[in-house]
C-alpha cells in the first residue's frame, strides 16, 4: 500500500503534508463532482458564504445556487457583516 512518506525525498515533496494536498487537489481535478459535493458539504455545516462556496466547486455562483436548491439547500442570500461581504468580494474575484 502507498504511503505519503514513501514521497519525500524521493520527488520535491517537503513533507507528508504537501503529497496529500497535490494528492487531493489532482483528485478534486479528475473528479469534479467531489469538489461539488464538498462546496455543498461545506457551506451547510460551515459558515461560508455562497460566492465561496461556488469557487470551491468550480462553478458559477448561479450555477452553485440552483446545485443548492436541487438538493434542497435554501441559499442564504446577502452579507451580514462587512467580512462576510468581503469575503464574496474575494471569492468572486478569485474566479476570474
Amino acid at each position: 500500500m502507498l504511503q505519503a512518506k514513501y514521497f519525500i525525498g524521493a520527488t520535491p515533496y517537503q513533507d507528508e503534508d504537501a503529497v496529500i494536498q497535490d494528492a487531493l487537489r489532482h483528485l478534486l481535478r479528475a473528479r469534479p463532482e467531489l469538489r461539488i459535493r464538498m462546496a455543498v458539504f461545506r457551506y451547510q455545516h460551515e459558515d461560508i458564504s455562497l460566492a465561496k462556496a461556488a469557487s470551491l466547486a468550480g462553478v458559477s455562483w448561479a450555477q452553485m445556487k440552483d446545485i443548492l436548491l436541487e438538493q434542497g439547500i435554501a441559499p442564504r442570500l446577502g452579507v451580514e457583516t462587512i467580512e462576510d461581504a468581503k469575503q464574496d468580494i474575494e471569492a468572486l474575484q478569485q474566479r476570474r
